[in-house]
């Protein structure tokens, strides 16, 4: 009975020790990503602007063939909303929102995430002019973790996780667009 008791206090302890160590663990997250394309700034940002385009580069859209992919809006302005559907736990299911738009410069989007969890994250792309038709193509990502799941981010490396995936959307992107 003692072992029993020594067992459970051990266990309770664990988890007491890990909330308190969550309340200094940070909440927020952030991932960039960047790549060199050879082609004129504008030529780049109104291809990104539109989020149909990204079924051309993005690894996270080309994970399901099958996915359900709906639409409202007009694609490349503010308020479009591109939604997916996916049987498969990796795609899962949520929406993506043009948030702002700064013309020739940035794009922002809203992520909802319902499937395989649930949470509100934030994504950008920007354009920036290098000259002799070069252009510097960033696509960013930042999250928020509330207590006591921020402990996870321990335990994750988001910009490992995340950064790989962006990084060979970039190169998927640059592949696209120098054809």
């Amino acid at each position: 009975m003692k072992i029993l008791k020594a067992i459970l206090l051990l266990i309770v302890g664990v988890i007491v020790l890990a909330l308190v160590a969550a309340l200094f663990i940070k909440k927020d997250y952030a991932v960039e990503r960047e790549i060199t394309i050879s082609k004129p700034k504008q030529e780049v940002f109104d291809y990104i602007k539109y989020l149909k385009n990204q079924d051309h580069y993005s690894v996270w859209n080309n994970l399901d063939p099958n996915m359900k992919k709906t639409y409202t809006g007009t694609d490349g302005t503010v308020g479009f909303n591109y939604a997916w559907d996916s049987e498969k736990k990796e795609a899962g299911k949520g929406d993506q929102t043009i948030s702002n738009i700064t013309e020739g410069e940035r794009i922002d989007m809203k992520l909802h995430f319902v499937e395989p969890f649930e949470a509100n994250d934030n994504a950008y792309m920007s354009t920036e002019a290098l000259g002799d038709g070069q252009t510097k193509v960033k696509w960013g990502f930042n999250g928020h973790m509330n207590y006591p799941m921020n402990l996870m981010l321990v335990m994750m490396n988001m910009d490992e996780m995340l950064g790989k995936d962006l990084q060979d959307g970039l190169n998927n992107l640059k592949s696209t667009l120098e054809k």
